[in-house]
């Protein structure tokens, strides 16, 4: 695990109080994850060259996108946009997130889900199978080999699957030694919160060809998109971009063309 510092340790501090709080329901939320048909299969919704599409109200780099998100209907502009997976933040301080966005979206549309959040303990993943998440995000910048571990664990136990998020190359061998099967480079220095597309090709490299590869963060165009797919990209994570366009459809339908343009290069 990487050193971690200001704003992402006080975001660790605050989930793990959220882990606390759980714990007098996990034995409930672990039999009910338990007892859910398994999770939509990463691999059938990213096929070399895709988009997740990402809603958010706000985030601390950004600030406010979209306060008034109606998550449901930007969730179907998306599909119709043809993203191939939607990414939800769940966190409320810092993104106005939260588990009622997710299952409303899960309610509403079969699609897979990716739950976005700072996920610290596998509970958490039980959690996120119970609101309707087919996928969790587990940051190796904020767990340690051992947890790690134990949530990619987890998430078997229930039937998920996990997005193993990466900074830089160090990150990435401890994600493909835990046996990640996908792997998220994050091109946003979470200490720093500056970006740089560059990152996702240095870090592409000590990645195995058979795993995986999600681009997150900094994308501003559709020609970013479609750099990154032919960088290796299998899909891109699109957030910010999209909650502040004027149409979210339009955007997410350009993001999609590019990568699809991309892959067919």
């Amino acid at each position: 695990m990487s050193t971690i510092g200001g704003a992402l340790e006080a975001i660790a501090r605050r989930k793990r109080e959220e882990v606390d709080q759980l714990r007098c329901a996990e034995a409930a939320l672990w039999a009910k994850a338990a007892s859910l048909p398994p999770a939509r299969e990463l691999a059938d919704a990213l096929r070399g060259g895709t988009i997740i599409a990402e809603m958010k109200r706000r985030s601390p780099s950004g600030g406010q996108l979209r306060p008034d998100l109606d998550p449901v209907a930007v969730a179907r502009e998306y599909v119709r946009a043809g993203a191939a997976a939607i990414s939800v933040l769940t966190d409320g301080p810092d993104f106005g997130g939260s588990l009622d966005d997710l299952a409303g979206v899960r309610a509403a549309l079969d699609v897979p889900l990716l739950r976005k959040d700072f996920t610290l303990d596998p509970v958490q993943i039980a959690e996120a199978r119970v609101a309707g998440a087919d996928w969790v995000l587990l940051i190796v910048a904020i767990v340690d080999s051992t947890m790690l571990d134990r949530c990619l664990e987890g998430a078997a136990r229930c039937h998920a699957h996990a997005i193993v998020e990466v900074h830089d190359a160090e990150e990435a061998r401890v994600a493909v030694d835990a046996g990640a099967e996908c792997i998220g480079i994050n091109n946003r220095d979470l200490r720093t919160l500056r970006t740089d597309l560059g990152t996702f090709a240095a870090v592409r490299r000590v990645v195995p060809e058979n795993i995986t590869c999600i681009s997150e963060s900094g994308v501003r165009s559709a020609e970013d998109v479609r750099r990154l797919v032919n960088e290796g990209a299998d899909a891109v994570l699109v957030g910010e971009v999209l909650m502040r366009a004027p149409s979210v459809a339009d955007a997410c339908a350009e993001m999609v063309a590019a990568a699809h343009a991309a892959r067919r290069s």
